[in-house]
């Protein structure tokens, strides 16, 4: 299993986030303690800080990724050469709790396709997700509800995937409509997608998307923009018919 962290001037972070899933583990009691995360990969975005140093030095294998994105950065960082039967996706910003990835790994266990970390259902401490943020989920989430008639309640970064959905999906998207692309697919795809509440902290440093005026409308315009595209797509192929 693979941990995918897309980072973008993460160097207060990023070394956190990789020694939380590095030091992840499970036992039966019997046998020796099993390492949970096999790999970690950082999607580095053309970061002018330590960043990709940090990431290096904590254990992780560092990609980069010069054309800017969100989806670019995962992409990249896809492309490496690691076990990828599962692949976990992560923020370098610590809002996630390490500790937690195992709730997202035990649907999957049982079954499922695609695991999202919903923030909302979970423990979101105050502060850690903005107001347009908190809007822009909720605007998706009833499109989506409108268009496939599906209960979407967060467009969540820590969210889980097997290599085989993942492959289904065939994930194109290389700016905002990363995340929602991949729920949409899903539903498309009729995969089997869960959602795990998950606890929320606010981010080290400032955000990239909600924490400024472009990153909001660039987000704003990717995720909608991305959502009617794939609608009009399955129109267009008779998915809908």
């Amino acid at each position: 299993m693979c941990v995918i962290i897309p980072a973008l001037n993460e160097a207060p972070s990023i070394g956190r986030v990789i020694d939380g899933l590095l030091a992840l583990s499970v036992s039966d009691g019997h046998e020796p303690s099993l390492r949970v995360v096999d790999d970690v990969v950082v999607g580095d975005n053309g970061s002018t800080d330590d960043t990709a140093a940090i990431a290096h030095r904590a254990g992780a294998q560092v990609v980069t990724e010069t054309d800017p994105g969100y989806g670019s950065a995962c992409l990249a960082a896809l492309s490496a050469p690691v076990e990828k039967d599962i692949v976990v996706f992560v923020d370098g910003d610590h809002s996630v709790v390490a500790d937690e990835l195992t709730t997202l790994l035990d649907p999957i266990v049982e079954g499922a396709d695609i695991v999202i970390g919903s923030r909302t259902l979970g423990n979101c401490h105050k502060g850690a997700l903005s107001i347009p943020q908190r809007f822009g989920n909720r605007v998706a989430g009833i499109l989506i509800r409108v268009l496939w008639n599906t209960k979407v309640t967060d467009l969540g970064p820590f969210r889980a995937v097997t290599n085989e959905a993942l492959s289904k999906i065939g994930m194109q998207d290389r700016r905002f409509g990363w995340t929602v692309e991949m729920q949409v697919r899903a539903i498309q795809l009729t995969l089997k997608m869960v959602e795990v509440p998950v606890t929320t902290r606010v981010r080290i440093g400032k955000s990239k998307i909600g924490g400024t005026v472009k990153g909001v409308i660039g987000a704003s315009q990717g995720i909608l923009g991305t959502i009617f595209k794939l609608y009009l797509k399955g129109r267009k192929s008779g998915e809908y018919k």
